[in-house]
């Protein structure tokens, strides 16, 4: 979006400008930069940068069709107009020549993005007011494509070599490298790293020799392997790929270092991932490898110089979710974050639901003090683009000590924390996941399905919609639980890849907290019963705090604590029990509440197994009595050893007087 855009620019660029210029109005608005009460750009000084823009180069590694290309041109161009006294063109020329550079894997956006940067710098305004207009002699824009397709073998390229050259064998080594590296390209794009490929930099005496081989390989290349359609419908776009932004090009580009690489990251889960990405990323981004998004977040760190700035648009769930905290202590323990903006939900303007939840960061790439502290923007709660936007110039600016987010539980990065003292929840309850059976319509059934008792069907408790003493109580599963496994064959026990159907069952039988891991985080009463992944026990280490912990998960301060660490959709299990935890307050509520201690199991809903069966107090009392007519019986009446509260039984007792009213017919 625009402002997402304007905001890290702002952040960036024109804090730069603010630091090297005192007093000195910008020549653009800034409109988005954000100050400390002293003046200090909030997002830091960028001290790694260097004091006069025509030495400064910005990467766009994700370039798409070039929206922060365009917008850090359109600032840069009156920076350096004002800074360095050039006029409206040479300006022009000097930031396509020397501070723009970007990378897309698409080759058609990579024409998107030249024209659009060059259509900025025809439009941009001369001393007059008047478009530059088109130029012949204008630097052409630094896009490269690094996903195009070599068609050729290898050995193609080493062929031409010529016998007689120079080092031949070291320039056939150094082709050949380069052909396997850039044989991923299409699939990889900007994780590429040259680097890794050639023995040395292509800052070598032989580059430009290599260059020229290059060019000659590349014009071996068919036109089809970049388009992916027939070569006499594409000659023109084949010639500019050839010209402006071929397979060397791109190559320069990854293997430079820049003082700002900004980008929106791709998204793409590693369970959506091709397999050659999935080895790569573990391979060399492995602190990422759970989405390609994080992985990106490591690839741009080693595209800044020592000094530089990353920022980025990405997903929020890197920073709390369990399976990012190495990355997390990475970032915590060699990088300075600057600026970090939580927007949540609904900051895209073409894009409704929960779904996309992202953030913006500015990380130094330099290793921070132990007194290190970062800026913070909450606009979460702000509604749509244009609501996020507003909030950004406005809304508090938080100041956090970066050394103390390493010591949340799993390092997890918060805009508020547990006051000094305070005691986890982890320290009182563990929480456990429930059982995956991977194929509900196989192995689930609801109570009503499955007439009388069983020893093929256990019950199980499912996640509730409110929160209410018990509930969830209405399913059953396809398990054995003598053998301690679902219902299934030995052959297709052996091809599971670990006990996914087995989670959970060291709670199984005892006291606990049910919360289902979605929305508002709704609990009940744990029945010791199997449970489903949507939901997690909260098990008491003392059995005597359950009714404080049931007291505190009900509460909404519960639900504030785990959602300011885990904004995912649904909850990972083990953050349950990682929110800061009063014991004796919470015992106090529970004490007032529960002067006898917790209720035994009982419902008047006959959706659930508890249900005494009686039509009278029941929620739906004409549905129970027209069961009770056909003969249906609940599990509770017919299960002895269920624990169930003494006016169940009573109920119970009571149904025996009805039973000469069903009737066969």
């Amino acid at each position: 979006e625009p402002y997402m855009v304007d905001f890290l620019l702002h952040n960036s660029l024109g804090a730069w400008w603010v630091t090297r210029n005192p007093g000195q109005a910008c020549p653009v608005p800034l409109t988005f930069l954000r100050t400390l009460d002293d003046g200090t750009p909030a997002a830091g000084k960028f001290e790694g940068w260097p004091d006069r823009l025509d030495e400064f180069k910005l990467l766009d590694p994700c370039c798409g069709s070039g929206h922060f290309l365009v917008a850090a041109f359109l600032l840069l161009a009156p920076m350096r107009m004002e800074a360095e006294g050039l006029s409206a063109m040479d300006a022009v020329d000097a930031v396509l020549a020397d501070n723009l550079h970007g990378l897309e894997l698409d080759a058609r956006c990579v024409e998107i993005a030249v024209f659009a940067l060059a259509l900025a710098a025809w439009r941009f305004p001369d001393e007059n007011g008047d478009p530059l207009g088109v130029r012949a002699d204008m630097p052409a824009p630094q896009v490269a494509c690094c996903g195009l397709k070599v068609a050729a073998k290898p050995e193609d390229w080493m062929a031409l070599v010529p016998d007689d050259a120079a080092n031949a064998a070291y320039l056939r080594q150094e082709l050949r490298l380069l052909h396997a590296s850039f044989a991923q390209a299409p699939l990889l794009g900007s994780l590429l790293d040259p680097a890794r490929s050639l023995k040395n930099d292509l800052a070598t005496s032989s580059f430009d020799t290599l260059r020229g081989l290059l060019g000659q390989a590349l014009a071996t290349e068919r036109p089809a392997t970049l388009w992916g359609q027939t070569s006499e419908l594409q000659d023109d776009s084949w010639d500019l790929a050839l010209t402006a932004k071929g397979l060397l090009d791109a190559a320069r580009l990854l293997d430079g270092r820049y003082h700002l690489v900004v980008t929106n990251v791709p998204y793409l889960g590693i369970r959506r991932q091709d397999e050659a990405l999935r080895r790569y990323c573990e391979a060399h981004y492995n602190l990422g490898r759970h989405d390609l998004a994080a992985a990106f977040l490591v690839r741009l760190h080693e595209l800044a110089i020592e000094g530089g700035c990353v920022q980025a648009v990405s997903p929020s769930s890197w920073l709390q979710s369990g399976s990012y905290e190495t990355l997390r202590r990475w970032i915590l323990d060699g990088a300075s974050l600057g600026l970090l903006v939580k927007l949540g939900s609904g900051a895209f303007d073409g894009i409704s639901g929960e779904v996309v939840n992202v953030i913006l960061t500015t990380v130094g790439v330099a290793s921070p003090s132990q007194e290190a502290l970062f800026s913070a923007i909450d606009v979460e709660l702000a509604t749509g683009a244009s609501g996020k936007a507003s909030e950004l110039c406005s809304a508090d600016l938080l100041r956090i000590s970066q050394s103390q987010q390493v010591k949340n539980p799993d390092a997890r990065i918060l805009l508020s924390t547990k006051m000094p003292g305070e005691r986890l929840l982890l320290e009182y309850a563990e929480s456990l996941a429930g059982i995956q059976n991977g194929d509900s319509p196989r192995f689930l059934r609801k109570i009503w399905e499955i007439q009388g008792a069983t020893d093929y069907w256990a019950r199980q408790q499912v996640c509730v919609n409110e929160s209410v003493d018990f509930a969830g109580c209405d399913t059953l599963i396809a398990y054995d639980l003598q053998a301690g496994h679902l219902r299934e064959t030995r052959e297709v026990r052996r091809e599971r890849l670990h006990d996914s159907d087995q989670r959970g069952k060291s709670a199984w039988g005892k006291p606990g907290v049910l919360v289902s891991r979605m929305g508002d985080l709704p609990v009940t009463l744990y029945t010791g019963a199997p449970f489903d992944q949507n939901a997690a026990i909260v098990l008491p280490r003392d059995a005597s705090h359950t009714a404080a912990i049931y007291e505190y998960c009900k509460s909404e301060a519960y639900v504030n604590a785990v959602r300011g660490i885990d904004s995912k959709l649904n909850v990972t299990s083990a953050t349950l029990a990682k929110v800061p935890f009063d014991l004796a307050y919470w015992q106090q509520v529970a004490a007032e509440r529960y002067p006898t201690g917790l209720p035994k199991p009982y419902s008047d809903d006959p959706t659930q197994w508890l249900f005494h069966g009686h039509p009278q107090p029941a929620t739906d009392p004409l549905q129970v009595a027209v069961a009770r007519l056909t003969g249906y019986r609940w599990p509770a009446e017919t299960d002895t050893a269920m624990e169930l509260d003494d006016e169940v039984r009573t109920w119970i007792a009571r149904c025996d007087r009805l039973a000469g009213y069903p009737d066969d017919d």
